[in-house]
């Protein structure tokens, strides 16, 4: 293990200094910002609904995210009781004992000796590990950051919009996670590889469209790589640092981005089984932490919650609300790494790929809770947060920004956006809350990274090999991006990746709504086994 730390101190040695070079970054900036702008305009190509511009990605997440929603006849909803208890390990003698064929069983049979309890589980993470890993890559600074905003440009009314795209996530996640454990592969050493690059090809084929699958496969893994990069490590680090800073009066992020760095290596070397031991703890303790102070603050305003609600429900149907409902949740959310939920972007079916059980429908329902967790509990906690504080404290008028998208603050003048303004809000009722607010940003980024940087290294794999060569190429890349997010302004890199990540879109949903009755028939082996009605 120690030579383990001091191989990646080693390997963090040469660019360290090189990445010094990269605090003043106009000239990368420069260069890549006309590549990222082509790229970001051909992802976010938007089309005109009743007069309102709306990219392509968006509604392709939100029909599919319907069409699921229906074709499972409202899973998401009815099967939460399932989800909760699955997750908390209920059903995991049904899960993990049988005298059924499993898949990837060498000596399949009707021999209840044979079955895969007595040979060894396949998988490396119990359900809730494999939860808690996507939800660390979800619940990140897009439920500090990404719903500050959506609120200042949309009203109050785009928390129901919000909620409501929660629930309708929750249909895509199910389907996702249940492909990605069907349709996963084991490799030396119990490990497992699974996710979008392996039900695209693998499923796909099984319909006899080899050749389609194989190259949306190919393109997801592509865009898999540049996400766990950019939104998933750099914008990440980025705006860890930036709190940082501003907390304590530092200009340089640099020193903070290499103690970031060897935290996140020590733990994403272990592989899976390490980051679902981490997060498994840490995301329990930030959501905690941040849910917790949001319900003090609604506790000493409780007077005021009712005028709340009123403004919400009623600027949830005006057409300011409407358009901050689905642009300024759905883009600026979304667009922004400020991942609220991921669903349909199908890289939370990696982690949940690595799940001990032998029905994938099982992990589906587990995963159909990190949306609920994220969109409709943690996102709306922040959104009563800031729409309560500022009745109270008349912090801010909605849509009232400047051309870069910051809120311009009504006592100071100051133009905020993202986490700052959270930070206004929270301590407009909390003096000093943002100490905490550090805190839960540094958990929150850190945990965001551990998941993506697995997230990269699958696709990664897929494209080059699953050689140890391979593997620490990749980290060491990772931990590299780590420093430089930590210590560089690089705006149209974060834009390259975000459209990196939205990218994944097209070629998942694809292939979800291609197999999505083989999602079915699963859905129905796992519900029969634990003797519960078919959907």
């Amino acid at each position: 293990m120690k030579n383990k730390y001091l191989s990646l101190l080693f390997l963090l040695t040469p660019f360290l200094i090189f990445a010094q070079e990269l605090t003043i970054d106009e000239k990368i900036e420069s260069k890549f910002k006309p590549f990222a702008d082509a790229v970001s305009s051909v992802v976010f190509y938007p089309i005109s609904i009743v007069g309102i511009d709306v990219p392509i990605v968006i509604i392709i997440l939100l029909l599919g995210a319907l069409f699921f929603t229906l074709y499972f006849k409202f899973a998401n909803i009815t099967l939460l009781g399932v989800a909760i208890k699955a997750a908390k390990g209920k059903y995991d003698d049904v899960d993990h004992h049988s005298v059924d064929v499993v898949a990837g069983d060498p000596t399949p049979g009707g021999d209840v000796f044979e079955s895969v309890q007595a040979e060894g589980v396949i998988g490396e993470v119990t359900h809730f590990q494999a939860l808690t890993a996507a939800l660390s890559a979800t619940v990140g600074l897009g439920n500090i950051a990404g719903v500050a905003v959506a609120i200042a440009i949309g009203g109050p009314g785009a928390t129901i919009w919000m909620i409501l795209a929660g629930f309708l996530g929750m249909s895509t996640k199910l389907v996702e996670a249940t492909l990605g454990v069907k349709y996963r592969e084991v490799g030396e050493e119990g490990k497992i590889y699974g996710g979008p690059m392996y039900y695209l090809r693998k499923g796909l084929k099984e319909k006899n469209l080899t050749v389609l699958g194989k190259i949306l496969a190919g393109m997801y893994a592509v865009f898999v790589i540049g996400g766990s990069f950019g939104g998933g490590n750099m914008f990440q680090s980025n705006q860890a640092a930036a709190q940082f800073k501003l907390l304590f009066g530092l200009e340089s992020g640099f020193i903070f981005g290499i103690i970031m760095a060897v935290l996140v290596g020590i733990v994403i070397i272990g592989g899976i089984k390490r980051i679902g031991q981490v997060t498994e703890k840490i995301v329990p303790i930030m959501g905690i932490l941040f849910v917790g102070a949001s319900l003090v603050i609604l506790v000493m305003n409780f007077t005021i919650i009712p005028n709340a609600f009123i403004q919400i429900w009623k600027g949830a149907f005006t057409q300011t609300s409407v358009v901050g409902g689905v642009i300024g949740v759905m883009i600026v959310g979304f667009q922004r790494a400020a991942f609220s939920n991921e669903a349909g972007v199908g890289s939370a079916s990696i982690a949940h790929a690595a799940v001990k059980t032998r029905f994938p429908a099982s992990e589906g329902i587990v995963a159909s809770i990190g949306p609920f967790v994220d969109t409709v509990i943690i996102c709306t906690m922040t959104a009563l947060v800031i729409v309560v504080t500022n009745l109270k404290s008349n912090l801010f008028e909605y849509s009232n920004l400047d051309k870069g998208g910051n809120v311009i603050m009504n006592s100071t003048g100051k133009h905020l956006g993202g986490v700052d303004l959270t930070s206004v809000a929270f301590d407009s009722a909390i003096p000093n809350f943002s100490i905490l607010l550090t805190i839960a940003v540094i958990l929150f980024a850190f945990s965001t990274m551990l998941s993506w940087s697995y997230y990269g290294i699958q696709g990664w794999k897929y494209l080059f090999g699953k050689s140890k060569f391979v593997d620490i190429t990749y980290k060491t890349l990772f931990l590299f991006f780590v420093v430089v997010g930590a210590s560089s302004s690089l705006g149209s890199v974060i834009e390259f990746s975000d459209a990196m990540i939205f990218a994944m879109v097209f070629p998942n949903i694809i292939g979800l709504l291609l197999l999505a009755p083989k999602v079915k028939v699963e859905l129905s082996k796992y519900l029969k086994a634990i003797g519960r009605k078919d959907i």
